[in-house]
């Protein structure tokens, strides 16, 4: 594997990455190519965040949907006089 020193990092990134390593019990090397990794969308272990968003998700029964969409029937309709 290809090796990549990077300059001039400031202090609080820096202090950031070592707390993030340490929270994690990794290497600052580990940490800094997850962080990589995960910034690039190369992440082999990408986290499925679906069930923290499990209160949004929901299925229409066919009442709903009806309901639905005989509230919406009159955005459906254009009236040319709109575009004048």
């Amino acid at each position: 594997m290809k090796s990549i020193t990077i300059h001039g990092i400031d202090k609080e990134t820096e202090k950031l990455i070592q707390k993030r390593a340490k929270s994690e019990g990794t290497s600052v090397n580990k940490t800094v190519k997850g962080l990589l990794a995960k910034a690039l969308g190369t992440d082999k272990n990408k986290q499925d965040n679906q069930e923290e968003y499990l209160d949004l998700f929901g299925i229409w029964t066919e009442d709903d949907e009806k309901s639905f969409f005989e509230a919406i029937k009159d955005l459906e309709q254009v009236h040319p006089e709109d575009w004048k």
